[in-house]
């Protein structure tokens, strides 16, 4: 780790310096926009606790920056416990959102200091009969969102109507059940589907406590604020005014969390690939990249994202052009139907909003290693930055 001046790392000129001092290819992360994201979002909704959920990128950086602005963690691994401890992180900042678990990651999760997990059937929540006292849950509830990129209520979340019978279960076995939790997905187009989840809970979240069926005063309105890819979304104060005038509409009682994850770190981040070599094809020139589909654009997989890219070099006439990765399998191509100048060996490619869900999911298949990740601008407020590279 060394003292640098605050810089704009996305600006050409600091890419190739990081590469030149990092290599390629490189992902660089830049804890300043990660401020400015976890800022937005908290004036677009300043009535929620907003807990970054590590999954798109759980480096040590983020974590930290999201705590020193007041944020809150949403752990779902023993892994993920592991990094929030050893960050010396608090752990009432902290839930354990996955709803199904091994008796081991509760009790990692438990031994760390967590105490509010999630459920959402029988059978986990009889798993927590063995600390009922020592524990709180939040049962999640699946509102399946077509129009999302990736509905999240397919995999997880009981039926509405199995609510009651859930929280009826926990409280015969002495479990505490501090609420609901849902999310209806990634990258929705607007927050309607977040309105009728939150209408709907609020029903429910009523209902048991006339039962006396726990505390009932949290509600997780979970994630899926969209960010911009290769299409612009919604501002996100726009996305959340109706999220906002209905979360104003909640008892004064009702504490209100989110699971941010994209929003927060997506626009966060670049990845740098080098050229490696090039050849022409049926009228093409194909560019192959030290990074492709099973490095940082396992996101064009994975998360069905498209990501924009950009080649570093300008002017010259612009030709047909493929980018694949450097891999030996074909799928590994990243973008096709491109015009782009003719490039050379060594020449950069920048992909931009690339933060969430493309290190994080990266493999070192074939043995071409991950990106190495360089956070900038780590510090906040005292006239420095910081840069600080994970392997």
């Amino acid at each position: 780790m060394r003292r640098a001046r605050i810089i704009d790392p996305f600006e050409p000129a600091e890419i190739r310096r990081l590469v030149r001092e990092f290599g390629s290819p490189l992902l660089i992360l830049d804890c300043a926009r990660v401020r400015a994201q976890y800022r937005k979002l908290k004036r677009a909704l300043p009535r929620v606790n907003l807990h970054y959920a590590l999954k798109p990128m759980p480096h040590p950086a983020v974590v930290r920056t999201v705590i020193e602005e007041g944020g809150f963690l949403d752990l779902a691994t023993s892994g993920e416990v592991q990094l929030a401890a050893r960050l010396g992180v608090d752990p009432a900042r902290c839930i354990h959102s996955h709803p199904i678990k091994r008796a081991a990651d509760i009790a990692n999760a438990l031994e760390f200091g967590v105490r509010t997990f999630v459920a959402d059937n029988p059978d986990e929540v009889r798993k927590f009969a063995r600390c009922a006292g020592e524990v709180e849950l939040l049962l999640r509830v699946s509102f399946r969102s077509p129009g999302a990129v990736c509905d999240l209520s397919r995999k997880f979340g009981c039926d509405p109507e199995a609510v009651l019978p859930l929280a009826r279960g926990a409280a015969e076995l002495g479990i505490g059940v501090r609420g609901l939790s849902f999310h209806v997905g990634s990258q929705t187009p607007d927050a309607t589907k977040h309105v009728e989840a939150l209408e709907a809970c609020t029903r429910l979240m009523a209902a048991a406590r006339r039962e006396r069926l726990g505390a009932f005063d949290t509600l997780d309105i979970g994630g899926g604020f969209p960010i911009d890819y290769a299409r612009r979304v919604q501002d996100i104060g726009r996305f959340c005014a109706p999220l906002r005038a209905a979360i104003a509409k909640l008892p004064q009682r009702v504490r209100v969390i989110a699971e941010p994850g994209r929003y927060i770190v997506g626009p966060a981040a670049v990845a740098v690939a080098s050229v490696m070599g090039r050849a022409q094809r049926e009228g093409h020139w194909w560019y192959y990249l030290d990074d492709g589909l099973y490095g940082s654009y396992s996101g064009q997989l994975f998360d069905h994202a498209r990501y924009p890219v950009v080649p570093l070099r300008e002017g010259g006439e612009l030709l047909p052009a493929v980018l694949a990765g450097p891999t030996c399998d074909s799928i590994d191509v990243i973008a096709e139907n491109l015009m782009l100048p003719k490039l050379k060996e060594g020449d950069l490619i920048v992909g931009r909003a690339m933060g969430a869900y493309t290190w994080a999911s990266a493999t070192d298949f074939n043995f071409f290693p991950r990106a190495t990740v360089v956070a900038v601008n780590t510090r906040r407020g005292d006239g420095s930055g910081v840069v600080e590279t994970l392997p």
